[in-house]
């Protein structure tokens, strides 16, 4: 079995293309086996050749690089894929990273760091440019909230949908056909699962919820 890493760069600028070819031929065990200069090209590459790693630009002409990545991974494309990039955007962080991305990294850092966030990467770490850090601690909220919400039973989310529209019990009663009785053992329970005391903590964690 080879021991080479076998690269497809994705980006459609002729001069960055050529300078992440230079880094990674830094380190013997790289091969580009293709260099793509936008998304629909790079989908294809990926299908043909079935590369280990997938370094992806983000701004690019034609699909984007959130396009490229999602069609990436609904042909089941189970390449390692790294994101290079000049956007510092949280919200195009938290998406990539959503949609299946391995690595976001900003094309600013030392050639240095990046080859070695690289080599992170293909170890099995999920790794951003350490500016991005921050990102991650909301990555994981979302994921807990989301994990907490997925405990509840469908008569409970509902519920917690009537807590969160600020209804009392009697109203949310009312509301759901129900006796207020059954809705407080509900929201008792719902205050259970989720690790929360009042009314009002649930109302906020469902509001917070990732959309």
């Amino acid at each position: 079995m080879s021991d080479l890493t076998r690269v497809i760069i994705v980006d459609d600028h002729p001069l960055m293309r050529k300078g992440i070819q230079q880094l990674l031929s830094i380190e013997p065990r790289f091969e580009i086996i293709a260099e793509a200069t936008h998304g629909i090209e790079a989908v294809s590459f990926a299908k043909k050749l079935q590369p280990d790693l997938i370094l992806l630009d983000f701004n690019m002409h034609g699909i984007s690089g959130l396009e490229t990545l999602k069609a990436l991974r609904q042909q089941n494309c189970s390449a390692k894929v790294i994101i290079l990039t000049v956007s510092d955007n949280k919200q195009d962080v938290i998406a990539m990273i959503n949609q299946g991305a391995n690595g976001y990294l900003l094309k600013d850092c030392e050639p240095e760091t990046l080859l070695e966030d690289i080599i992170k990467v293909l170890a099995g770490q999920l790794v951003v440019s350490e500016t991005l850090n921050s990102y991650l601690n909301e990555l994981d909220q979302e994921d807990n909230i989301r994990n907490k919400l997925l405990n509840l039973t469908k008569r409970e989310v509902q519920i917690l949908e009537e807590v969160a529209k600020g209804y009392s019990n009697k109203e949310i009663s009312v509301n759901l056909h129900i006796s207020e009785g059954t809705v407080k053992v509900h929201v008792k329970s719902l205050l259970k699962k989720l690790q929360i005391k009042s009314r009002v903590e649930a109302a906020v964690l469902y509001l917070q919820q990732p959309k």
